[in-house]
């Protein structure tokens, strides 16, 4: 068993739902979370008193899986993106477990 994390814009929320169907994984939760990127002026008229902060409302996924259909999952995010056109990529992690209850 893995532990899959996937982070992506709140946008995208009812799309990576769908790339969870479409890869047989039944069982997963979410979290709302913000993301933020810190941009640093490359003018310094452009921001007088600090850097630029962009925050996004975003969401996290998580399931504990078997690697094939992480596989699966993976390759669908893969796709996702390649077809997306936002500056927000969905990103996802595998992590493994060495122990539960």
């Amino acid at each position: 068993m893995k532990l899959l994390i996937i982070t992506s814009i709140l946008e995208f929320e009812k799309e990576i739902c769908k790339l969870f169907k479409k890869s047989k994984i039944e069982v997963y939760s979410t979290l709302d979370i913000q993301g933020h990127k810190l941009q640093l002026p490359t003018n310094i008229q452009d921001n007088w008193f600090s850097s630029h902060r962009d925050t996004f409302d975003s969401k996290m996924f998580f399931t504990f899986t078997s690697e094939e259909l992480i596989a699966k999952m993976l390759n669908e995010v893969e796709t996702f993106n390649s077809n997306n056109t936002s500056k927000n990529p969905v990103k996802a992690i595998v992590l493994n477990i060495e122990q539960s209850i």
